[in-house]
């Protein structure tokens, strides 16, 4: 009986684990305001800053490598929304690892295959520009550089809603 009252307990914390990653968190921008200035630093894919980003389209993707809605929402981008936007000169596509190094997303890329680029957040510097806390987050902002869309957790519709606001940002 207290192996099951401990498995039991195993599975509650994390299934809270796992609905605390997706669900929750203060919103630090809201529609309309500024893309955050900051700078990415990644060897493999080089720097981004906020000079780069002038005049285009930016999905700003937030994610952890452990956390279970962010692998299906990574699936998807791979799977629909970089092969439709990877050649677009107008847009930006920032996935960005919270808390991982660059070292750490390598070796999480030598499984995934993912063909995007992934950038490291060791220290939350970039995400906590955005929230405070869950993942996964997507920000997209309009060439103007302004927040038109956002999104926290992972669904197929939600995800849909993104790749409509994708092309409505681009087609301005």
């Amino acid at each position: 009986m207290r192996k099951f009252i401990a498995l039991l307990l195993c599975v509650f914390a994390l299934c809270t684990a796992q609905v605390s990653a997706q669900n929750g968190g203060e919103e630090k921008i809201k529609a309309g305001d500024a893309l955050p200035a900051f700078t990415l630093h990644s060897g493999t894919y080089g720097d981004v800053s906020p000079a780069d980003l002038k005049g285009k389209v930016v999905l700003v993707s937030l994610f952890a490598t452990w956390c279970g809605p962010c692998q299906l929402e990574l699936a998807e981008v791979q799977k629909t929304l970089w092969p439709e936007y990877k050649d677009n000169k107008d847009f930006r596509l920032l996935v960005i690892g919270r808390e991982h190094t660059e070292a750490d997303l390598e070796k999480y890329n030598a499984r995934k295959k993912f063909s995007f680029p992934l950038y490291p957040d060791p220290k939350r510097e970039a995400y906590s520009l955005f929230a405070d806390n869950t993942i996964p987050r997507a920000y997209l902002f309009g060439k103007d550089g302004r927040l038109v869309y956002s999104s926290v957790g992972y669904t197929k519709a939600e995800f849909q809603k993104l790749m409509e606001a994708i092309a409505q940002a681009l087609a301005q």
